[in-house]
């Protein structure tokens, strides 16, 4: 992630903020991204869903 090279490259002033960004990049990874050799997001190997998400439906789930 970007947040963690250079304080001039999308670098959060706020603990609340790099919080954030680091929990949507989980749960993206998580949650939205297809494993190359598993064809399956990570949550639905774990069986946590039976779909893989897209950023709508992530970003409904972090706002609850």
């Amino acid at each position: 992630m970007r947040r963690f090279t250079r304080p001039a490259n999308a670098f959060s002033k706020k603990l609340s903020y790099l919080k954030a960004a680091i929990s949507l990049h989980f749960g993206w990874y998580n949650f939205c991204r297809v494993h190359r050799t598993l064809r399956v997001t990570s949550a639905m190997e774990a069986h946590l869903t039976d779909h893989d998400w897209g950023i709508s439906e992530l970003a409904t789930a972090s706002a609850n």
